[in-house]
């Protein structure tokens, strides 16, 4: 049977933004229990300073819907996305609110105001993690940024890499399996090796994408199972994916299994054996443990949101129209949640490490949720615009993305994988 000339009908996934607003706060949490000193305390502390697993979470998002139109299209036989327009989207996804916290922290901050010429454009750029050792004060949470535009810019290579055929897009077996568990590989080569043996200093290279590969990788496999299921069974070019996908899809029928066992791993990651919960650097070791650790952590955690019944009271509750809304709003509580942080702690008078980590955190999150409703309305939605500049309109036209979900994704950029970044300005 001939396969169907384009990718099949629209997919949405709505309990993927409720999960994007849990990582946020998530990530917002944990920066204000480090800046009120909770991090040293001996029942909570290590358990609010692992909740920095949400940027994990927001990773393996953006591995899952941003490989998934490649992923979709070449199961149907489907010449691959534009590179050239998905790299124009993600780029009005992220830089106007990026801009504009840049400049909001860098003139509202007083750590930043001494700033040169030249630490503009490298915040700007997003290229502070490979020029210097530090970020400045309120844009902490940045590397992480800086990490998912690289993952942007290697995936439509990565898709080649996977997907592409010797006589042409649809013939001979894909090399996904492989590309994923080189992903895999890569990071676990990095953060044991190479990035020892590379650090010369004046840069944050255990913050560059190689680390953090194998998140984006949990993605990918969480994608390409999904495909499989939805698609023709035994297309050309993917063997053993349709048993994997129905062991993981049977899996993710059943959200309170994966949730208590992503509870079980966190656990797990809030004891030594992942490493210390402050600013002390871990062994080699310990780092590798958490990396993995929070890869099976937020992969369990999503798992259910692309599997669930929709149907089922997992669903129902987490596609909520206010939680959603909040997931549409978590890239802008992402970016200006430590300008707003630090400017609260001045307000109320709190120093660093001095306490009142509820108040603080309360505030921040209050504020933040009102300035990113603002910042959606006036400067997210206005630039997504201009998404389909330039191009030909079809009413025939369809797409594998998913649409809501895709559309209010900002990818996975979204918060401090490791407690090394300091909501105060100075970064290990």
């Amino acid at each position: 049977m001939p396969r169907p000339a384009g990718p099949g009908p629209a997919v949405d996934f709505p309990v993927l933004d409720s999960l994007r607003a849990v990582a946020a706060i998530a990530v917002l949490a944990t920066h204000a229990a480090f800046w009120s000193g909770a991090y040293s305390h001996h029942v909570w502390g290590t358990p609010l300073a692992r909740l920095d697993v949400g940027v994990a979470v927001f990773f393996v998002l953006s591995g899952f819907l941003l490989s998934r139109p490649w992923l979709a299209r070449h199961r149907a036989g489907s010449a691959p996305p534009s590179a050239a327009r998905y790299l124009w989207r993600r780029a009005l996804r992220l830089v106007p609110v990026y801009v504009v916290t840049v400049v909001g922290a860098m003139t509202l901050l007083p750590g930043n105001r001494g700033a040169s010429l030249g630490d503009w454009v490298s915040t700007l750029l997003l290229a502070d993690i490979y020029v210097d050792d530090r970020l400045p004060d309120g844009l902490t949470q940045m590397w992480s940024l800086s990490t998912e535009v690289a993952f942007y810019l290697a995936l439509p290579a990565l898709m080649w890499l996977a997907l592409s055929r010797r006589r042409g897009w649809g013939s001979g077996r894909d090399r996904l399996p492989v590309v994923v568990v080189a992903m895999a590989a890569v990071t676990v080569v990095w953060l044991l090796d190479l990035s020892v043996r590379l650090d010369q200093g004046g840069s944050m290279i255990r913050l560059w994408l190689p680390s953090y590969l194998v998140w984006f990788a949990v993605g990918i496999v969480l994608a390409a199972c999904d495909v499989a299921l939805r698609g023709p069974r035994g297309g050309d070019g993917w063997p053993g994916w349709e048993r994997l996908a129905a062991v993981v899809g049977e899996m993710g029928r059943s959200p309170g299994l994966c949730w208590v066992a992503a509870a079980a791993l966190f656990a797990i990651a809030a004891t030594p054996v992942a490493g210390p919960p402050d600013l002390t650097p871990p062994t080699l070791g310990a780092a590798l443990t958490k990396n993995l650790l929070y890869a099976a952590i937020a992969g369990l955690v999503i798992l259910p949101g692309v599997f669930a019944r929709p149907d089922g009271l997992f669903a129902r509750v987490l596609s909520s129209p206010v939680l959603r809304h909040v997931g549409h709003l978590s890239y802008g509580i992402f970016c200006v949640h430590l300008v707003l942080l630090e400017l609260v702690a001045d307000w109320r008078d709190m120093p660093l490490f001095a306490g009142n980590g509820l108040e603080l955190f309360a505030l921040t999150l209050l504020l933040s949720l009102a300035v990113s409703e603002v910042l959606h309305r006036c400067v997210e939605r206005p630039a997504l615009r201009l998404r389909d500049l330039g191009r030909r309109t079809s009413t025939s036209a369809t797409t594998s993305a998913p649409t809501a979900s895709a559309a209010s994704s900002w990818g996975a950029a979204s918060a401090p994988a490791q407690p090394s970044a300091d909501p105060s300005g100075r970064h290990q």
